[in-house]
């Protein structure tokens, strides 16, 4: 299995592509949480206080724990009326 991180909207625009994190690779890197996954696919990008963080379409925070199989999504705040 894989960790699935996909990033929406202007989180796109800065990241590119959704990403599979193949199992292997999880645990070479010792990617334990989701402020692990958003190092791992950053390119030494910076993690804005303001992006809004799910895993398996339940909103966590970076220190959130990940495992096998679960959805990390990032997306900016959402605004409008």
């Amino acid at each position: 299995m894989a960790i699935y991180v996909k990033f929406f909207a202007s989180m796109r625009d800065l990241m590119g592509d959704d990403r599979i994190i193949d199992t292997a690779i999880v645990q070479q890197n010792s990617i334990n949480n989701v402020d692990d996954v958003w190092n791992y696919c950053a390119d030494g990008k910076q993690l804005s206080a303001n992006v809004l963080i799910a895993v398996n379409m339940d909103y966590v925070d970076a220190q959130n724990e990940v495992k096998d199989g679960d959805e990390v999504a990032f997306f900016p705040p959402v605004t409008g009326g």
